[in-house]
């Protein structure tokens, strides 16, 4: 008996579709034993479709694997078709796709990222955002595989701006935090802020009663000895003292540990060692300056964790102790997870309604760039024109291009006059724009409830 006729009787006595895989490989790594391709292997293609077909329902990822291994042996033998015209990737990722996430991960690493390359057919103009709901399905080689898609197809600005929404929104996962941190030089390496350890930070508080993928994280903050410096290279010792508040009050670290992190920071910035030795009187945060409306959403959401959100979770605690057994409880350790989460907002909100001053924005200075102020820019090299509207520190919408003044862009324009070149460091890089004029924005609506709070920030100031 020849090779190849060996390697078709192996395929015809599997009987499993794990089985017919395996036989396929062989036959496609020697498909050059083959004299008549055409008329020995055309049964086999049939037969993989068939199986395919077969199994598409309860064994989906088995589907996948014998549909990719068609076509490849189509691939190397040019002289084979089809026998099944609709059966092809596009169409089984489309029919796949509310599945697609679990079914991935069972698949071997080559050809899980063969399926990804393919969302653009199967999905259209909806790849990207699908491609990004894959990355937060905590599956960490699908991080790697789909930023190496978006790389690809040179769509890398695309995945940029998602991650660094999801790290400033906290909703980044492990598994994304983990792999940024890893790849952070090149193209990612602007991701690589203060802003990326708060993330870390709650992703870890987040994933506690997931031990295994919480302490992947925790690890890589520890054992990475350059991570923290990378972060915070270049950035203002404000940012530092806010980062470094925010690592004090978080319970994911013991105190030895948190220690350790405290003073690589401090290392950086010695002006903030007091912070962590209390030895010196901390120096007094500069105020924000807030819209009245941003305001009032931030006392709304400060009243609701204290008189519902923390109540409601101090009665899932004792009810969940009432179970018994607190090493196996999973109620117990979720409750006490949340009351961690509740408890750290509701110090963030109390020390950032502390600094807060709340403002209308009524007759700002228009001679120069000023808060509450519409500023238009001209680029020097195209010519074209933006405008930003500058508003308080709780106030940014950047898709009507309305801008917080603590940010980047906004720091860049402030005290600027008409005429004025200031240099802006954008998504698509650093370029010179002209200020071409300069008015007064809307007067925000004050809430009735911030109106009345009026005299208590009057009093705090």
């Amino acid at each position: 008996m020849s090779q190849a006729d060996e390697l078709i009787a192996a395929f015809n006595r599997a009987r499993r579709p794990k089985e017919q895989g395996a036989a396929l490989d062989q036959i496609i790594k020697l498909a050059d034993e083959f004299k008549e391709p055409d008329k020995q292997l055309q049964p086999i293609i049939a037969a993989i479709e068939n199986a395919a077909a077969r199994n598409q329902k309860l064994h989906p990822e088995l589907s996948f694997e014998l549909l990719l291994g068609r076509d490849d042996l189509l691939a190397r033998i040019p002289q084979l078709r089809t026998t099944h015209v609709g059966l092809t990737l596009a169409k089984m990722i489309a029919a796949e796709e509310p599945r697609l996430m679990s079914i991935l991960p069972n698949l071997p690493a080559t050809k899980e990222k063969r399926i990804l390359q393919a969302l653009p057919e199967a999905l259209g103009e909806r790849w990207m955002k699908y491609a990004l709901r894959l990355m937060y399905g905590n599956n960490a080689r699908v991080v790697s595989q789909i930023a190496k898609v978006f790389a690809e197809l040179g769509e890398e600005a695309e995945l940029r701006a998602a991650i660094e929404r999801s790290i400033r929104e906290h909703s980044a996962t492990s598994e994304m935090l983990i792999w940024l941190c890893k790849e952070r030089d090149g193209a990612w390496r602007k991701l690589i802020t203060p802003d990326l350890l708060t993330a870390i930070l709650a992703a870890v508080e987040r994933d506690q009663h997931r031990e295994s993928r919480a302490n992947r994280l925790r690890d890589l903050v520890l054992e990475d000895r350059e991570l923290i410096a990378d972060m915070f290279a270049g950035a203002d010792v404000g940012v530092a003292r806010d980062t470094l508040r925010r690592l004090l009050i978080t319970p994911v670290f013991d105190e030895l540990t948190k220690r350790s992190l405290l003073a690589r920071i401090v290392k950086l910035y010695p002006e903030l060692e007091s912070m962590i030795t209390g030895g010196q009187r901390e120096e007094k945060a500069a105020p924000l300056v807030v819209s009245w409306s941003s305001l009032a959403r931030r006392r709304a959401e400060h009243e609701e964790l204290v008189k519902k959100k923390i109540p409601e979770n101090t009665k899932e605690i004792a009810l969940a102790r009432s179970y018994g057994d607190l090493s196996e409880n999973f109620e117990f350790k979720a409750a006490k997870q949340m009351q961690a989460v509740l408890g750290r907002r509701k110090a963030e909100l109390e020390q950032m309604l502390y600094r807060a001053r709340g403002t209308a924005f009524e007759n700002p200075d228009t001679s120069h760039v000023s808060i509450g102020t519409i500023v238009t820019v001209r680029d020097s090299d195209s010519g074209k024109e933006e405008t930003y509207t500058i508003l308080g520190a709780w106030d940014g919408d950047p898709e009507r291009h309305i801008i917080s003044y603590q940010t980047a862009i906004g720091q860049a324009l402030m005290g600027h006059k008409v005429g004025d070149v200031v240099t802006l460091n954008k998504d698509e890089g650093a370029g010179t724009f002209e200020i071409v004029s300069i008015s007064a924005a809307p007067i925000d609506q004050v809430p009735v409830e911030a109106a009345d709070a009026a005299t208590v920030d009057a009093v705090n100031a």
